[in-house]
C-alpha cells in the first residue's frame, strides 16, 4: 500500500516526506504491538503430547492483564475456544473436545503455556494465545501446529499364473501417513508399476503402488524391491520381495548310461519335475502300460532289481499340478555284457602337453638363432700376420710370390715371363712342354698336363 502511494505521489516532495514518515510510524507500531512471545511452527505425532508456549512482554510499559485465551483454528473462519485463564475466576476449557487433554503448565497469567495430550491428526491448525489487556486492547501471538504421521507400510507379491497378459505379480503400500509418501521399485524383470493416491478424512494420505509384467516360469522366484520414503523416516523402507508365478511342470528323465546288461542291480531312472506349485503326482509306466516285476518305484524313482529282457523298453514319467501334466518317455536297451568304460583323455593333459611341447621348440628355436648371431658377430679379417720380406732373388722369395700371387688370383697358379723362368730352371724345357710365353696376350690358355 505504501509502495502505492509513493507512486501515486511521486510528483509531490512533500509528498514523498510525508510517506517515509508513515512508514517509519507503522513499523514502531509493529515493534511495540508485538508484546506476545510464540513459537511460529511446531510439529507433533498422533498419540504424543505438544507444549504450546505463551509469554507476555511488558516492554517497558504498564499493562494490565485481565485474562488470557486459546483460540483453535482448524480451518480459515473456524475459532473455537479450548482453554480460558481468569486471575480470579480460574481456568475453563469449553472445548468438549479439548476439556480432558488440555492442561495449562503454570499459574501466571503472564506465562499461559498449555499442553495438549493424546493429539489427534485433526488436531492440527493455528493455536492463538490472546490477553484481553488495559489500556492497550488485546495482544495475540499465533502457532503454527503441524501433525506429521509415519506411515504405515508392507508389500507383498501376488501369485499369478505365467501368461501373455501383463498382471499385477508385486504390491506396496504406505498407509495414512502425513505428508504423502513416495514409493519406488527396484527389480530386472522389466515390468512397469502405478501409483494410486486416496486422502483420509483426518489429513493422511495413503499411496498405492501396484507392480506389473507379463509373467514367465524364468519369473518365478526372481526379487523385486519396494522402497517408501517419507519426511517422518530417518531413512527409506525397503522390503525385498521373491516373485511367485504359477506354471505346469516341465519333465526330464535322467540316469540312464546306455549300459544295461543282462544281471546288472543297480540300474535307477530319475524322473526331474520343474512346476509351481509342487508336483502332486508322479507315475511311471511302460509302453505295455504296467511296469515289470523286477522294478520298483519310490517317488520319483525307479530302480531295477536285475536287469533282463523285461526292461528292454519304453518308460513313461507323468507329472502333474494343478495347472497341468507333463510327460517324457525314455527308450532303454539291454546288452548281454558289460560295457567297460573307456577312459577319456584327460584334458587338462592333453592341453599341458600342446603347450609343454609348444614351450620346448620355441627354445630350441631361439638357441639356434643364438648360435647363429654368435658366429656372425665372432667371423671377421684373419688375424695372422703376413711372412716377413726375404733377399731378393732367393727361393724363398720366389715360393712366397707365388702363393701370394695365386691369393690373389683366387687360386689359379699365376703366370709367369719367360725370363723368370729361364732364370729359375734354365733352359731345359723338355721337362715342361711349350713355354707359357708362346701364348699371346689376352688369350685363355689351359695348363698342359704334367707328366711324373
Amino acid at each position: 500500500m505504501a509502495r502505492d502511494y509513493a507512486a501515486r505521489c511521486r510528483g509531490s516532495p512533500g509528498g514523498n516526506a510525508w510517506m517515509v514518515t508513515a512508514v517509519i510510524i507503522l513499523a514502531a507500531q509493529g515493534v511495540v504491538a508485538q508484546k506476545v512471545r510464540v513459537e511460529q511452527e511446531l510439529e507433533a505425532y498422533p498419540t504424543e503430547s505438544v507444549d504450546l508456549r505463551c509469554e507476555f512482554i511488558e516492554g517497558g510499559s504498564v499493562t494490565k492483564l485481565t485474562q488470557v485465551s486459546w483460540i483453535w483454528e482448524p480451518v480459515d473462519g473456524q475459532r473455537d475456544n479450548i482453554a480460558v485463564f481468569h486471575p480470579i475466576y480460574g481456568r475453563s476449557f469449553p472445548n468438549n473436545a479439548f476439556k480432558d487433554r488440555v492442561v495449562f503448565l503454570h499459574n501466571d497469567l503472564k506465562i499461559p503455556s498449555i499442553r495438549i495430550n493424546n493429539l489427534r491428526m485433526s488436531d492440527a491448525g493455528r493455536y492463538t494465545c490472546e490477553y484481553a489487556t488495559y489500556p492497550s486492547g488485546n495482544e495475540q501471538g499465533t502457532t503454527t501446529l503441524i501433525m506429521l504421521a509415519k506411515p504405515k507400510n508392507s508389500a507383498r507379491a501376488v501369485t499369478v499364473r505365467a501368461g501373455s497378459k501383463s498382471v499385477v505379480v508385486a504390491e506396496c503400500v504406505a498407509a495414512e501417513g502425513k505428508p504423502a509418501a513416495s514409493i519406488k521399485w527396484l527389480a530386472s524383470v522389466g515390468g512397469n508399476h502405478s501409483t494410486t493416491t486416496t486422502n483420509g478424512p483426518d489429513g493422511t494420505v495413503t499411496i498405492r503402488s501396484e507392480y506389473r509384467l507379463v509373467p514367465t516360469a524364468a519369473d518365478n522366484g526372481r526379487e523385486v524391491t519396494c522402497l517408501v520414503d517419507q519426511r517422518t523416516q530417518d531413512r527409506p523402507w525397503a522390503e525385498m520381495l521373491k516373485l511367485s508365478v504359477e506354471y505346469p511342470p516341465t519333465v526330464t528323465i535322467e540316469g540312464y548310461d546306455n549300459n544295461w546288461y543282462v544281471g546288472r542291480s543297480d540300474a535307477v531312472l530319475f524322473c526331474q519335475a520343474k512346476a509351481n506349485p509342487e508336483p502332486t503326482t508322479i507315475t511311471w509306466t511302460t509302453a505295455s502300460g504296467s511296469l515289470p516285476e523286477t522294478v520298483v518305484v519310490e517317488d520319483n524313482k525307479l530302480m531295477v532289481r536285475k536287469v533282463d529282457d523285461a526292461v528292454n523298453t519304453t518308460f513313461t514319467c507323468e507329472v502333474k499340478n494343478k495347472h497341468g501334466a507333463s510327460r517324457q518317455t525314455l527308450t532303454t536297451f539291454v546288452i548281454e555284457e558289460k560295457r567297460e568304460p573307456v577312459p577319456e583323455p584327460q584334458t587338462g593333459a592333453v592341453v599341458g602337453g600342446v603347450l609343454g611341447t609348444l614351450i620346448l621348440i620355441g627354445v630350441i628355436i631361439g638357441i639356434v638363432f643364438l648360435i647363429r648371431k654368435f658366429q656372425r658377430d665372432t667371423e671377421g679379417p684373419p688375424k695372422h700376420k703376413p711372412p716377413p720380406p726375404v733377399k731378393a732373388g732367393s727361393s724363398t722369395e720366389m715360393i712366397m710370390d707365388e702363393e701370394a700371387t695365386e691369393a690373389l688370383n683366387g687360386g689359379a697358379p699365376p703366370v709367369r715371363n719367360k725370363d723368370a723362368a729361364d732364370s729359375h730352371h734354365g733352359n731345359d724345357s723338355s721337362n715342361h712342354g711349350p713355354s707359357s710365353a708362346n701364348i699371346p696376350r689376352g688369350e685363355s690358355f689351359v695348363s698342359t698336363p704334367m707328366y711324373v
